[in-house]
């Protein structure tokens, strides 16, 4: 058996020693099918396979991304266009090429994995990844995530940018100018991302979801958006944004129209299409009655992440935390039934913003003008309540710009006035829709109803809410329908829920305030037009 057929299947264009630099390696294992990598992951001690077929492993020390050890490498390109601070940390080049230096002889005489893949489902946007990691799983989680070039494509494949993954080699923060031993690094000039020191998976996801952040706004003129998008069965796409708990998965997954994708996307002039070619779930808690698609997409080829097991079984135990709350399943796109392919579908005909509004003073659902819809995209509200967390006593606002400041590189408002251009085309509905509380805050009212939620959700999408008469706001000014199949009239205006009207009054000032104080970071980018939708406080 030669070296090509044992290894793998290499593209004309795969020289790692003449194309980033990685020389005097072990093996190198080229497009392993999952198979083969699950082997290797069992064979070295690495992973368990689980009855239902998937994979089981640990990540490590890291359970969960880690904001504050992701850089920016800040040169020519980038220093007047990424939007610098917290988020978007400066690493200087020099200190980027010696980190790298030191992880290239690392790798000396070490066995790699390496994976031709691409992100985005649109050929017009389409970027080629050549993805090198020292694990693995590693390698099968790209395979499941990314999208995957037939084998007539890898011969002839050209990457585009490079990841590079080791997560056992340690960063030495007095040397390499690192905060701690981990870190992941964007070089948007040598278009690389460098990952070390863990095992985390979601950094790979995500330093491609930044890149894409960066590359189609700033230079394609295409809104990328960290959301969940289907389409029906007229061919009408939804998206729909929101933050940790506030329903997203729940209330995109609908038996009566196909999955485009469950997280990242962009929106091109005429068209939503899916950056990824898979899903990265959280399994905490989950069953089959809740998350069905989810839970059958848990087979052979998936990768579960930090779960425990039932004693003395391979059947994971969704409810044990005992190593993270942060359990994770990655899996292909192919394992859920009900998706669209390729994963991309026409302009948006609604965009629902989902929050969970713990002060209960946000209607059910309220239609958005177009200043107001950018407004609300910059802020990215929902609130934590009481219990969730040690120390939270009482609804806590939070606020995340677009939906995931957290991997954007530049300022907010840039998205936003995106956003805005595309909805001054025309024929798009953009919906805020509150899963959180009616009839008082938490403590006092009660959460919404789901079943409620989904009637809205649905009379929106089939144009039911387009000729019913609409009432407004105060403070927040927004555009409640008076009435909606399926939905008690009465709790459509929230402050008809609540017996107590001044504290209503009260609580709606204070929620509005936070969202002002909330915005001044983003005032001085921000248009006229945006700052004028922001609610008004009550002195």
């Amino acid at each position: 058996m030669n070296t090509m057929d044992k290894f793998g299947k290499r593209g004309q264009n795969s020289d790692l020693a003449s194309t980033i630099g990685l020389t005097n390696l072990g093996n190198q294992f080229w497009n392993m099918s999952p198979s083969e990598l699950m082997e290797d992951t069992i064979i070295n001690g690495m992973g368990v396979l689980t009855d239902s077929g998937a994979i089981a492993i640990e990540t490590g020390e890291f359970t969960g991304r880690s904001p504050q050890d992701r850089f920016i490498v800040c040169d020519e390109n980038t220093e007047n266009s990424v939007w610098w601070g917290d988020i978007n940390k400066k690493f200087e080049p020099a200190h980027f090429d010696a980190l790298y230096n030191r992880m290239k002889a690392y790798l000396i005489d070490r066995d790699v994995y390496v994976r031709d893949a691409y992100a985005c489902a649109d050929d017009n946007h389409r970027l080629n990844l050549r993805v090198v990691t020292e694990l693995p799983w590693s390698n099968q989680f790209a395979y499941n995530m990314f999208l995957r070039p037939s084998d007539e494509e890898i011969e002839n494949f050209t990457p585009d940018w490079h990841i590079v993954c080791a997560p056992n080699f340690m960063a030495v923060p007095e040397i390499d100018h690192t905060r701690q031993h981990n870190f992941a690094i964007i070089n948007f000039t040598k278009k690389m991302i460098i990952i070390g020191g863990t095992g985390y998976t979601g950094e790979i996801k995500k330093g491609i979801f930044s890149v894409l952040n960066y590359i189609l706004p700033h230079e394609k003129n295409v809104l990328s958006m960290h959301c969940s998008a289907n389409i029906g069965q007229d061919g009408d796409t939804a998206v729909f944004f929101g933050l940790s708990g506030t329903g997203k998965t729940t209330l995109s997954s609908d038996p009566n129209r196909r999955l485009i994708g469950d997280d990242e996307h962009g929106w091109d002039k005429d068209s939503v299409f899916n950056f990824e070619g898979g899903c990265y779930a959280k399994t905490i808690d989950l069953s089959e009655e809740k998350e069905p698609q989810i839970y059958h997409a848990i087979k052979y080829g998936a990768i579960l992440e930090n779960i425990g097991f039932h004693e003395g079984t391979s059947t994971p135990d969704y409810h044990d935390c005992t190593i993270t709350q942060n359990t994770r399943v990655s899996y292909p796109i192919h394992h859920i039934d009900n998706i669209v392919t390729p994963s991309r579908g026409g302009a948006p005909k609604n965009i629902f913003f989902l929050t969970c509004d713990a002060f209960g003073v946000l209607p059910p659902i309220s239609k958005l003008t177009t200043e107001q819809a950018m407004y609300h995209f910059m802020s990215g509200y929902t609130a934590k309540v009481a219990g969730t967390e040690m120390g939270i006593t009482e609804p806590q606002t939070t606020f995340s710009a677009c939906f995931g400041a957290a991997f954007l590189p530049l300022h907010p408002a840039k998205y936003a006035e995106l956003l805005g251009e595309k909805l001054n085309d025309g024929g798009v509905n953009v919906w805020l829709v509150n899963t959180g509380w009616s009839g008082g805050s938490y403590g006092v009212g009660s959460r919404m109803k789901l079943s409620y939620t989904r009637a809205m959700i649905t009379a929106a999408m089939n144009g039911d809410l387009d000729n019913v008469e609409y009432q407004t706001q105060p403070i927040f000014e927004l555009a409640i329908p008076t009435s909606c199949e399926g939905v008690p009239d009465e709790i459509l205006n929230p402050k008809d829920t609540w017996t107590d009207k001044a504290a209503f009054d009260d609580t709606a000032n204070k929620l509005a305030a936070k969202f002002v104080k909330n915005f001044e970071q983003y005032e001085a980018e921000s248009s006229e037009a945006i700052k004028s939708a922001a609610p008004k406080v009550m002195v």
